[in-house]
């Protein structure tokens, strides 16, 4: 737009709204938002655009690709994206839940905690670190304790909100667990705070879940004294 015959750079509504959303970390969903055509691709035809587009952004940024230093980056970044940091995006690395018979008759919580948490914020692509702690009751089956991880691991390898990655983890334990009888906590730091916009770097955002007898506050307060917190 020209006003005086000066060009103006009028933002759009997206940016606005976009602006004024600031560093609220928001979700509208429990599902990680995706397309309804988010597999047409396979991999390789995902990472072959991504390192193409990444080479963009930082040749719009003035970096010298020639480098030696600098020359693979785009293609380990889409690499990175597509294999590794987001590769709980793709439902064929969801984990395989096994179930066993509980043959020992063992009906006292079982806590998996310090669980390795790594994400990346959905609002800046920077990252989410952390500890996830999860409990359940058997309903007369468990589970092998490795897949406890595995599961934390699939949802966190995506864009994420804390808040998701919580219900999300909880619910995929609900359901290969066949009980109500959940408890999810999450302690982690958000480099989006830490290294931009406020640039706390002592604070950490604290998640939970509890379902069926953890609502119960005896049940809750001896899994919270068994995380320490």
């Amino acid at each position: 737009m020209k006003q005086n015959g000066t060009l103006l750079n009028i933002p759009s509504n997206d940016s606005v709204e976009i602006e004024a959303m600031g560093d609220d970390h928001l979700y509208n969903s429990i599902e990680t938002p995706l397309r309804a055509d988010a597999f047409a691709m396979d991999d390789e035809e995902k990472m072959e655009l991504i390192e193409k587009h990444f080479r963009h952004i930082m040749e719009i940024m003035g970096l010298d690709l020639t480098d030696d230093s600098l020359k693979g980056t785009p293609q380990r970044v889409a690499k990175m994206y597509i294999k590794e940091v987001f590769s709980g995006l793709d439902p064929k690395n969801k984990p395989n839940i096994t179930l066993f018979d509980n043959k020992y008759q063992y009906d006292q919580m079982l806590v998996e905690k310090d669980i390795a948490v790594f994400s990346n914020c959905e609002h800046h692509f920077v990252p989410i670190y952390g500890k996830a702690h999860v409990a359940y009751i058997s309903s007369g089956k468990v589970i092998g304790l490795s897949k406890l991880n595995r599961i934390v691991e699939y949802f966190s390898k995506r864009p994420q909100v804390q808040e998701r990655l919580t219900v999300q983890i909880a619910n995929e334990l609900k359901e290969a667990l066949q009980t109500e009888d959940i408890a999810v906590v999450i302690d982690a730091r958000h480099m989006c705070v830490q290294s931009r916009g406020v640039r706390d770097t002592g604070s950490a955002t604290v998640t939970s879940y509890y379902g069926g007898r953890f609502l119960e506050e005896g049940t809750k307060k001896e899994f919270l004294s068994y995380i320490e917190m």
